[in-house]
């Protein structure tokens, strides 16, 4: 395994983590989310771990992703920030 591979990929998730917890874009928070399921699949695929990286980029970063963002579009706006 290529170490600093993995943790530059360890840095980047941390990162997108504190980012979707910390925005206050509902919208933002879910494609930071995303991009931290896929950060996930690659580090199950730099470890060897190929059908779990596979599965977790289809399910994890695809389709959750693009049902929270429907789900974003369907709500409403109460306050004016």
């Amino acid at each position: 395994m290529i170490w600093e591979l993995e943790l530059i990929l360890y840095l980047f998730l941390v990162i997108s983590g504190l980012v979707a917890l910390k925005v206050r874009d509902l919208l933002v928070a879910v494609v930071m989310m995303s991009v931290y399921s896929f950060i996930m699949a690659l580090l199950f695929v730099s470890m060897g771990a190929v059908d779990v990286g596979f599965t977790e980029a289809v399910i994890g970063a695809g389709v959750t992703g693009i049902l929270f963002v429907v789900v974003v579009y369907q709500t409403t706006r109460k306050s004016k920030d």
